[in-house]
């Protein structure tokens, strides 16, 4: 009697599921959906930027687009490289020789002085560039 009871406690295992591989395996795909949705509307210009608010607004097209930012303490950036006033002027004639028909995105800190973002757009049309657009961040409905 004693040899059976041994041997009823080596029988057949009960099968388990394992729940934290599972787990292991949910949260590796969403880190990897949100950092793929935050890689979809990539902005040109430089990063730290607050875009100020706007409740119109249509999803841009990156493509023959130049962004030039605004920061609030007054510097400009083409696209990710910090220029002075008269290398901005060089660029966007450089750009209007290369692409007439180019287009001009501005974006700016919300906290970025008005007079600095007037002079990108006033100059972008002295150059000759007739598509020149204000990128911003949509605004939650209800505020």
């Amino acid at each position: 009697m004693a040899g059976s009871s041994g041997a009823s406690s080596g029988g057949k295992k009960k099968a388990r599921i394992e729940i934290i591989p599972l787990i292991d395996v949910i949260f590796f795909l969403l880190a990897t959906f949100v950092l793929f949705t935050l890689s979809l509307n990539k902005s040109d210009g430089i990063t730290g930027i607050m875009l100020p608010q706007a409740e119109t607004g249509e999803p841009r097209d990156p493509s023959g687009t130049v962004t030039i930012s605004v920061t609030d303490a007054g510097t400009i950036a083409w696209n990710k490289d910090f220029v002075n006033l008269a290398e901005f002027i060089d660029r966007l004639r450089a750009y209007k020789a290369a692409e007439p028909d180019g287009r001009i995105l501005i974006n700016g800190d919300e906290g970025a002085y008005f007079n600095a973002a007037l002079y990108v757009f006033d100059e972008a049309r002295k150059t000759g560039f007739q598509k020149i657009f204000i990128e911003t961040k949509v605004r939650p409905a209800g505020q």
